[in-house]
């Protein structure tokens, strides 16, 4: 499995996204430098440093003690300085608004998803990391009726390559499948 450089030097506990899927996420919801994320699920905090690489500021709830107490490690060695973690439950609502991107990585996310939709800015991203086809079209029903548009879901897949002197071919190592990523944007006028 690929992992640039940068991620080998951060801890890992939990589950984490994997790049593949953030750079799909990145690309996706066009975030950038004056975009503000929220990240529910922050686990290892491994989406939520790629988040704050590349956007204004990163806001990361997370629910369990010992996955924040990683993720904090993680920024630390990334020298972040944009990134709040929350211990906080996000199923009981999100505080922030106006945000460009809510990403949900948790059990049961399709219950966050009208949460999310009050958080966004008009013309914002909800995208959800989900590990199981039916967790996907519970999140993908939950989004049509929370009243976002433009659904779309995703499964990338990336093989290594192997390239030796004697033939080139895919690998037949690694992992493909990590999860499905579901987005919706939240319309710049509600109703349209």
């Amino acid at each position: 499995m690929f992992l640039p450089r940068q991620y080998k030097r951060l801890k890992r506990g939990p589950q984490v996204i994997l790049p593949k899927d953030i750079g799909m996420i990145i690309a996706y919801t066009g975030i950038g430098k004056n975009s503000v994320c929220i990240d529910a699920g922050t686990g290892s905090g491994w989406l939520a440093v790629a988040l704050a690489r590349v956007s204004k500021r990163v806001i990361s709830y997370e629910v369990r003690e010992e996955f924040i107490k990683i993720a904090k490690r993680n920024i630390v060695i990334e020298n972040l300085d944009n990134i709040e973690i929350k211990q906080a439950d996000v199923s009981l609502g999100i505080d922030e608004v106006d945000a460009d991107l809510v990403t949900l990585d948790m059990p049961n996310s399709e219950k966050v998803v009208e949460h999310a939709f009050k958080a966004l800015r008009g013309g914002g991203y909800v995208c959800g990391y989900l590990p199981h086809i039916e967790q996907l079209r519970l999140f993908s029903e939950e989004m049509g009726r929370a009243g976002f548009c433009e659904l779309d879901a995703y499964e990338v897949i990336a093989r290594d390559i192997q390239v030796k002197s004697n033939g080139t071919r895919p690998s037949t190592k690694g992992v493909w499948h990590t999860g499905y990523l579901a987005f919706g944007r939240k319309p710049l006028v509600e109703g349209r």
